[in-house]
C-alpha cells in the first residue's frame, strides 16, 4: 500500500482554478447589469455567449498553430461527450443567461450577485442526490448557511403586493447552471478550451436566433463589442477555468468554491453602481461567507481503492500515473495520450476528482 503525506498538488490547482472561475463570472454581473434596460434579455444573453465562443475560437486556433506538429495536445471532445455537452449547452447556456438577463431587469444587481450563491448550493445538491458524489457534515452545515443567506435575500426582493420574480429567476437560472455543471462534469477530462468554445458558440446563436424570430432588434455594435467582451471573460475564460476545476475537485467541491463569484459581483456593484444595500443584505453576506469559510476549510482523505480503468485526459506523473509510454514520450508534461491506470490501493487526501469517484 502507498501512503501519501499532504494535500495532492492537484487539489491546490483545483481550488485555484475555482476561485479564478468565479472571479471572472462574479465580475460580469454588474457590468451585465450596464446593458439591461438597452438591449433585450435574450439578445444580451446571445451577445454575452457569443463573445465567449468567438474569443476562445480565436485562442483555440492560436494555441492549435502554436502546438502544430507537436505530440502532445489536449484531449478532445469524442462522440460519447456530445450528448452530455449537448444537455449543458441547453440548460446553462441558453436558458440560464436568458433568466439571469430577466432578473436583472427586476431587482439590484448587489442583490442578484449575491443570490447567485445559490447555484453552488443547487450544483451540490445534485451532485449529492442525484450523481451520488460524496459529501460529510462540514460541506453539508456551508451549504445550510449559503441556503438561509438566499432565504434572506428573497425575502427581503418580495414587493408590498406581488411574487419576487426577479430572485425567483435568480433561483430559475441557478438550476439551469447546476444541470449545466454536472453534465459538464461528464466530459471535464476532454479540452476545457474546446468544450467552453462549443458552448459560448452553440449557446451564442441559439440565443441570437431566439431574439430574430421573436422581431428583437439587436444593439449597435460598440455595445456589441463591449458585452462580446464581458461575455469573453465571464462566460469563457471563467467556464474553462471551471472546467478545470471540476476535473481535480469533483462537481460539488468546485459549486461550492464557486461560491465566493457572488461577493466578486457585490464588491463591484458596491463600487460602480452606487448601490447602497441594507441591514438584510449583509446578514446573508455574513451567513454566505461563514458557508464559504466551512467549504474552503474542508478536508477529505482515507485509504481508499482505485480499480483498473483506461481513459485519456491532460497529467503529469503523479502518483496516479506512472505508466509506460507508446509511442515514445518527450518528456513534456502535462501531456495527453490514452493510459490505462493498475489497481491501486493508498491514502490521502482527495476530492471526488476524476480519479475518484469511490464508494464511501
Amino acid at each position: 500500500m502507498n501512503h501519501l503525506s499532504g494535500r495532492e498538488p492537484g487539489l491546490h490547482k483545483g481550488v485555484v482554478y475555482a476561485l479564478l472561475a468565479a472571479a471572472l463570472f462574479g465580475a460580469s454581473t454588474p457590468f451585465a447589469k450596464m446593458f439591461v434596460g438597452h438591449v433585450s434579455p435574450v439578445a444580451l444573453a446571445g451577445v454575452l455567449y457569443l463573445g465567449s465562443g468567438i474569443g476562445l475560437l480565436i485562442c483555440f486556433l492560436a494555441r492549435a498553430l502554436i502546438q502544430r506538429g507537436g505530440t502532445d495536445k489536449p484531449a478532445a471532445l469524442a462522440r460519447p461527450d456530445l450528448p452530455w455537452l449537448a444537455g449543458a449547452v441547453a440548460a446553462g447556456g441558453v436558458a440560464g443567461p436568458l433568466l439571469l438577463m430577466i432578473a436583472l431587469r427586476l431587482m439590484p444587481a448587489s442583490s442578484a450577485s449575491l443570490l447567485l450563491n445559490m447555484e453552488g448550493v443547487l450544483t451540490s445538491m445534485l451532485a449529492w442526490f442525484v450523481f451520488k458524489e460524496n459529501f460529510d457534515r462540514r460541506i453539508f452545515a456551508g451549504m445550510v448557511l449559503i441556503v438561509a443567506a438566499g432565504a434572506l435575500l428573497s425575502w427581503e426582493q418580495v414587493p408590498a403586493l406581488g411574487v419576487p420574480w426577479g430572485a425567483f429567476a435568480i433561483l430559475g437560472a441557478c438550476l439551469c447552471w447546476a444541470i449545466d455543471n454536472n453534465l459538464t462534469r461528464k466530459v471535464s477530462a476532454s479540452d476545457p478550451l474546446q468544450i467552453a468554445m462549443v458552448k459560448g458558440l452553440v449557446a451564442g446563436a441559439v440565443n441570437i436566433a431566439i431574439a430574430l424570430g421573436l422581431g428583437v432588434a439587436l444593439p449597435d455594435t460598440s455595445t456589441v463589442l463591449a458585452a462580446g467582451a464581458v461575455g469573453f471573460c465571464g462566460y469563457g475564460l471563467s467556464l474553462v477555468m471551471f472546467v478545470l476545476a471540476l476535473r481535480h475537485l469533483g462537481t460539488a467541491r468546485t459549486g461550492a468554491y464557486f461560491s465566493a463569484a457572488p461577493f466578486v459581483g457585490v464588491a463591484i456593484s458596491l463600487i460602480m453602481l452606487a448601490e447602497a444595500p441594507g441591514a438584510t443584505f449583509w446578514i446573508a453576506a455574513l451567513l454566505m461567507g461563514g458557508g464559504i469559510w466551512l467549504h474552503l476549510t474542508e478536508s477529505h482523505g482515507h485509504e481508499h481503492a482505485h480499480e483498473a480503468m483506461e481513459h485519456v485526459h491532460a497529467h503529469s506523473h503523479d502518483s496516479h500515473h506512472q505508466h509506460e509510454h507508446d509511442p515514445a514520450w518527450d518528456g513534456s508534461e502535462p501531456h495527453a495520450h490514452p493510459h490505462r491506470h493498475v489497481a491501486l490501493t493508498h491514502s490521502h487526501p482527495h476530492y471526488p476528482d476524476i480519479h475518484h469517484r469511490h464508494e464511501h
